[in-house]
């Protein structure tokens, strides 16, 4: 069903704001709140009119807000590390979360203690330090920055006609890439 779609809300200036339903998106064109920048197949049929369901829609007016934080969360962490063990470097479907310094030793559940690891390296590891493990990480866990790509990138498999509003989206392929180009 097109109105269960997602529509991206750009701010007055074309910075992204929100992810909102198509039907959303509607509502604040059709009350002159924004304007509809994309559209995408499919119609809302009113009583005397069919409309076209806005996918990309810019507000009238400059909101202003706090700057946008990446959450915590297992998928996050999981994209932050590339879907990559940070021990072994492996890939696949079976990753777990580690805490880099274990929780029953005072360590934090936060962006900078917590990493990707198959299920063997974290056993392998238990409740020990890298270091008592004799164990490296690839990569220190660090916070991701909060950009456009980072909070909206994973829509863009379904919205391909977002990409010209989300700066620095690369597909995920490409990225690692840029990183090490970045790095030298």
């Amino acid at each position: 069903m097109p109105v269960e779609r997602r529509a991206l809300v750009l701010n007055q200036n074309y910075e992204p704001l929100n992810v909102c339903s198509a039907r959303r998106a509607f509502v604040l064109v059709y009350y002159g709140k924004a304007e509809v920048v994309e559209r995408i197949e499919g119609a809302l049929h009113g009583i005397d009119a069919v409309y076209d369901l806005p996918s990309v829609i810019r507000l009238q007016y400059q909101v202003r807000r706090p700057r946008p934080q990446v959450r915590l969360t297992r998928r996050e962490i999981f994209a932050r590390d590339l879907g990559r063990c940070q021990y072994c470097g492996r890939t696949g479907p079976e990753l777990t979360l580690d805490h880099v310094l274990p929780r029953h030793r005072g360590g934090p559940h936060e962006w900078e203690n917590l990493v990707a690891a198959c299920r063997a390296c974290n056993h392998r590891k238990g409740g020990r330090t890298p270091a008592e493990a004799r164990m490296k990480l690839l990569r220190q866990p660090a916070k991701p920055s909060a950009t456009p790509a980072a909070l909206f990138g994973h829509y863009l498999d379904g919205y391909a006609e977002w990409r010209p509003f989300i700066p620095g989206w690369a597909p995920r392929s490409v990225a690692p890439l840029l990183e090490g180009a970045a790095a030298s």
